[in-house]
C-alpha cells in the first residue's frame, strides 16, 4: 500500500514538473510617452482591454497628466497580459473636454496607440491594439 501511493506521488510530483509554469496574473505594465507641442493643459487618456470596452469606451484605466513639459509619461502597472488599446488627447484649454468643431472634427490633438489614424471616427480596435507583455512601452504623437 505505500508503495502504491508513493508511485503515485512520484507520477503526480512528474506530471506538475511537466506543466509550463502559468504566467504571472497582473505581472504586465504599459509606459505611454507623449511629445507635446505646448506645456499648457493635460494630456487625458484612456486604457481599454478589450474590443467591446475599446467601442463602448469602458476604460479599464484611464489618467491625466498635467503638460507641465514637452514630454510626459504614465505607467499603468499590475496589468494582465494582453491586448490592449488607448484614447488620448490633449486638452490643452484645460476644460475636461476634447474640444471639436461645428462639423464634430477635434480641434485639440489627440492619438491612438500604434499612432494608429481614424478615418471619420476613432481608429479601430484592430488598429489601435497591441500586446502587453511584462513591460510594453507605447510612444503615442498627438495629431
Amino acid at each position: 500500500m505505500k508503495t502504491r501511493i508513493a508511485l503515485m506521488a512520484a507520477v503526480a510530483a512528474l506530471a506538475t514538473a511537466a506543466l509550463p509554469p502559468a504566467a504571472h496574473a497582473q505581472d504586465a505594465s504599459v509606459k505611454v510617452e507623449f511629445e507635446l507641442g505646448r506645456s499648457t493643459g493635460s494630456v487625458m487618456l484612456v486604457l481599454f482591454a478589450s474590443e467591446a470596452d475599446y467601442n463602448t469606451d469602458r476604460p479599464v484605466r484611464n489618467a491625466v497628466i498635467p503638460a507641465d513639459a514637452t514630454t510626459v509619461s504614465v505607467t499603468f502597472e499590475g496589468l494582465e497580459p494582453g491586448s490592449y488599446a488607448i484614447k488620448s488627447f490633449h486638452d490643452m484649454n484645460g476644460n475636461g473636454d476634447m474640444d471639436t468643431n461645428p462639423f464634430g472634427m477635434p480641434i485639440e490633438p489627440y492619438a491612438f496607440s500604434n499612432n494608429a489614424l481614424g478615418n471619420m471616427g476613432p481608429a479601430s480596435w484592430s488598429e489601435a491594439r497591441f500586446t502587453v507583455e511584462g513591460d510594453t512601452v507605447q510612444t503615442l504623437i498627438l495629431r
